[in-house]
């Protein structure tokens, strides 16, 4: 099929690599002008594992080509994805300004019959809105289909490749033949194409973003009841996920979840709920618990130099949100760093790919280590944020060495509070107890 992605940030880039690799004709069209020069020397403007080889073969076999030329990526194309922002409004609700002009263009551009799908994550309703958006500027017949993504950052082409399922959102049946021809490639191992009509696919997403939210929270509401009780997350965690009803994923604890998507798509949908009339109390609790745990690294570390930390430094290592990407929006990172600026103390970090992305948010006012090691120097502790392979198996004689106080603050858990303690380390991690050597 010709395929038309406008919109190339995360979501649109790897849908337009991944329905490239399957032999469609796709075109990435943005407005950016330096990205789409970047993207066609195959130079990505995020880092997510996997993505670059797709774009460089699927370029270089001519299935894949970005343009600054939106006009006339959608006039060439029969299937237009728009896979634009829709960043927070002020009261929390989705901005689709964007995805609204798109629509318009898609309108005066509308040359033939062409399905219009919304990959971006809209609030319901907002299907009926591109559809009246479209139709105010052309008199041709075209089908609206909403298909949100179910992407992890740092796996997200093995989701598009091999995704769990496929949520489509259609009102006719011209529109489901066409977008399931397009996703035959993906579900040939038998995981389902899921159709549903327009409102249901758009409340799909937020419902499973905010659900996986309200597990982390939940999580991390009981670390903190172990840390007060002298229990143990871990055990407890182990506990609960084998029951059948629950299961283990999404049940470590962990400094607070960030990223693109749960804190403003638990936000749109808290909005969505007040629009309606109902209130979601228990989302709203959701959302306030997880501010709470951004702090919870900071109090911490703060409790081991008596709230003193003034010319004191720190290592942070992880600065992206979550392994195996770059993004730092809403990272628990940024927050422990601003904490640890706002007390005086000195912030040295690392991080294997978000250290550009970081400085965009805090400039020079940290130390950028180029290892991992490198950021220990002169550290009095060492805070572990996010939970990237290369911090998870270290030479922790390397870091008694390097650090002028034996003291590691683990946000992720990543090791055994015995060995640290054996090792002569005061070692406090997420609702497990605060392991030194004379316990």
């Amino acid at each position: 099929m010709r395929v038309a992605v406008v919109g190339t940030g995360y979501v649109g880039l790897v849908a337009g690599a991944c329905l490239a690799e399957t032999g469609n004709d796709v075109v990435g069209a943005d407005l950016d002008v330096a990205k789409i020069e970047a993207l066609r020397q195959n130079r990505l403007p995020i880092y997510e594992p996997g993505l670059e080889p797709l774009v460089t073969r699927n370029q270089r076999d001519g299935r894949l080509q970005f343009t600054t030329d939106v006009g006339a990526a959608i006039e060439s194309s029969d299937v237009i994805f728009i896979a634009v922002g829709t960043p927070p409004d002020e009261d929390g609700s989705a901005d689709l300004t964007h995805v609204l002009d798109v629509a318009a263009t898609i309108g005066r551009h509308m040359n033939r019959p062409k399905l219009v799908v919304t990959k971006s994550t809209v609030p319901v309703g907002t299907a009926q809105k591109v559809r009246a958006a479209v139709a105010a500027h052309t008199t041709t017949p075209f089908q609206v289909c909403a298909n949100p993504e179910f992407l992890k950052e740092g796996a997200a082409v093995e989701d598009f490749m091999k995704p769990d399922r496929v949520i489509v959102g259609v009102d006719s049946p011209e529109a489901a033949q066409t977008i399931g021809e397009l996703y035959a490639p993906f579900v040939r191992t038998g995981n389902p194409i899921i159709f549903m009509d327009l409102a249901s696919a758009e409340m799909t997403k937020y419902a499973a973003n905010a659900m996986l939210a309200t597990r982390i929270s939940f999580m991390n509401q009981i670390a903190r009841l172990c840390d007060a009780a002298g229990a143990d997350v871990t055990l407890v965690r182990k506990g609960m996920g084998t029951d059948r009803r629950i299961g283990p994923a999404f049940l470590f604890p962990g400094p607070g979840y960030g990223g693109s998507c749960f804190p403003k798509d638990v936000k749109a949908l808290i909005h969505t709920g007040r629009e309606c009339g109902v209130p979601l109390d228990v989302l709203e609790a959701v959302e306030a618990a997880n501010e709470r745990q951004k702090r919870v690294l900071y109090e911490k570390l703060a409790r081991h130099f008596g709230g003193k930390l003034r010319n004191v430094a720190v290592a942070v290592w992880g600065l992206a949100f979550k392994a195996e990407t770059d993004d730092v929006r809403d990272s628990p990172a940024l927050v422990l760093a601003e904490q640890l600026l706002e007390a005086g103390a000195h912030v040295r970090t690392h991080d294997p790919a978000a250290m550009d992305s970081a400085r965009r948010h805090l400039g020079d006012r940290v130390t950028y280590a180029g290892t991992a090691y490198e950021a220990l120097e002169g550290a009095a502790a060492l805070v572990i944020v996010t939970e990237w392979l290369e911090y998870r198996n270290p030479d922790f004689g390397r870091i008694k060495k390097l650090l002028s106080r034996p003291l590691i603050v683990d946000g992720r858990n990543l090791y055994d509070p015995q060995r640290l303690a054996r090792l002569g380390f005061v070692y406090e991690s997420i609702g497990r107890p605060v392991a030194c050597a004379s316990s």
